[in-house]
């Protein structure tokens, strides 16, 4: 039986993973903060950390051997740090999850080669970090010390009945109570992807033996304006969509500029995305049905 460790398995796409690897049967350890409930029951162990702490790590981890590892709540160089000094040596797999965000917006549909991890500057002594920053800073630090076999999945924006951002969630309701929403540029363009279809890829990870970056999104990308249109469509109401509005207002989706991925990286080891345009009306009419 495969021995697995999950950090940041209790909600959104981490608990759909374990619950996946359950169905496998496989020995999985969940690691939190503690400050979540599960629903594992005694399928699971527990462990809680203090993730930004190297010290809870250590005497979590320490010369624990695990078949897999995913990090689903590594966010800077010193997170990515800690995960060295304790899992080098004691893990077969190791699975990050990163971000859409380390690709700069604007151009055609990003490959995982538009940001270089293996040349990336990084900086052990840095304490602040932008989402973005910190993610691409631990990139770099696991690509170029090169510490196990790693793998960094760059997820775009996640969707789902589960999450718990709202952020789809803040559209329908807008456009259902007649609010405005802030949107720079309703011509930009998005990959997006279902909380279900990334704990998928995650777990599809951790078989394979393709390492660094791999970019993991839907089939298709929605612009703002046509996300928009189909929530008006479903809703039944009309937008009230502006350029700028206050801060409350503005749209969780509003970049500036196109910022979409391409995954043929990810299609040619074998995994088959589902359809944008097939799954995103449906969650739009289900958010709509609970308000």
């Amino acid at each position: 039986m495969k021995k697995v460790l999950v950090l940041g398995g209790t909600r959104f796409f981490g608990r759909r993973l374990v619950e996946k690897l359950l169905t496998h049967d496989y020995d999985v350890t969940v690691a939190t903060r503690g400050k979540t409930k599960d629903a594992f029951g005694d399928r699971v162990h527990r462990v809680t950390i203090d993730r930004s702490n190297p010290q809870s790590m250590k005497e979590a981890f320490q010369d624990t051997k695990w078949d897999i590892v995913y990090d689903n709540i590594n966010y800077n160089t010193h997170d990515a740090k800690s995960a060295i000094d304790v899992f080098k040596g004691n893990v077969g797999r190791y699975v990050f999850t990163s971000t859409l965000s380390v690709y700069d917006f604007g151009g055609d549909a990003k490959v995982e080669g538009d940001f270089d991890s293996s040349t990336y500057a990084y900086d052990l002594n840095q304490d602040e970090f932008t989402y973005q920053e910190g993610k691409r800073q631990a990139e770099a630090i696991f690509e170029q010390t090169g510490a196990f076999s790693a793998t960094y999945v760059r997820f775009p924006i996640v969707l789902g009945e589960d999450d718990y951002t709202k952020r789809l969630h803040f559209h329908v309701e807008h456009v259902l109570e007649g609010l405005p929403i802030g949107i720079p540029n309703q011509q930009a363009s998005l990959s997006f992807i279902t909380s279900q279809e990334a704990a998928d890829f995650l777990f599809f990870a951790g078989h394979e033996t393709f390492t660094g970056p791999v970019n993991a999104c839907s089939n298709g990308a929605y612009s703002l304006d046509e996300l928009i249109t189909l929530i008006e469509e479903i809703t039944g109401k009309q937008s009230r969509v502006v350029s700028s509005t206050e801060d409350q207002h503005m749209s969780p989706f509003g970049v500036p500029d196109n910022w979409t991925m391409n995954t043929q990286k990810a299609k040619d080891a074998g995994f088959a995305f589902l359809n944008l345009h097939e799954w995103m009306p449906a969650l739009v009419k289900t958010l709509h049905k609970e308000y």
